[in-house]
């Protein structure tokens, strides 16, 4: 299939609202090299028979001039949504000890993304699926950080229908599981106690 370049648009896509690829510094003007594109993926597989590497896929809308209008994506609009609702699972005790200028609330929304993009969901304690676990993520502010550990499904934490080896051993799997996404995102991670979960206080240091 040909890639449609930016010598084929007509006057039709000016003004067109839709997946792009596109060049130029990111804090800059981007200038339009192919497109429309119906999705993401169609527009990072179209980047391949760009003759540029700087080509990437961007949302938006196409001006007169060739550059790019960015506008958030139906995908990213819908990840927010997702992230509010994550969001929206925290305890009571997060609005209680921050506020919206302490560092500890950015960080909170930053391990939640991650988590999220991870496929890990927030522990709903007062919600109607409570028993399901999740991620459990404490403000710890004598610490400097958040606290972040797993809780199991009811039936392994409380029933604990496999037995309390089972439980301990899970527990400790899935604790050093979150501890290791978080890591691979360059959050400093540090171990709290045995199973206990792990302390997470932003970004790790840049090596050298």
């Amino acid at each position: 299939m040909r890639v449609p370049s930016s010598s084929d648009v007509v006057l039709e896509d000016v003004g067109r609202v839709g997946w792009w690829l596109v060049v130029g510094e990111t804090d800059g003007p981007r200038q339009v090299v192919a497109g429309p594109f119906p999705d993401r993926a169609e527009a990072g597989f179209a980047a391949a028979t760009v003759l540029t590497e700087a080509a990437c896929p961007a949302y938006g809308i196409r001006r007169e001039d060739g550059s790019l209008g960015r506008r958030p994506s139906p995908q990213e609009w819908a990840w927010l949504a997702h992230l509010g609702e994550q969001l929206e699972r925290l305890p009571d005790e997060w609005s209680d000890i921050l506020s919206d200028e302490d560092p500890l609330t950015t960080l909170v929304v930053e391990v939640t993304a991650a988590l999220s993009e991870a496929g890990l969901p927030l522990h709903d304690a007062a919600g109607e699926a409570a028993e399901l676990g999740g991620a459990c993520l404490t403000p710890q502010p004598g610490l400097g950080g958040i606290v972040v550990a797993w809780r199991q499904h009811d039936r392994m934490s409380v029933e604990r229908v496999h037995g309390g080896g089972a439980d301990v051993a899970v527990q400790a799997v899935m604790n050093l599981a979150l501890a290791h996404v978080l890591i691979a995102r360059g959050f400093d991670v540090e171990p709290l106690g045995d199973a206990a979960g792990h302390v997470v206080r932003g970004a790790a240091p840049a090596a050298g």
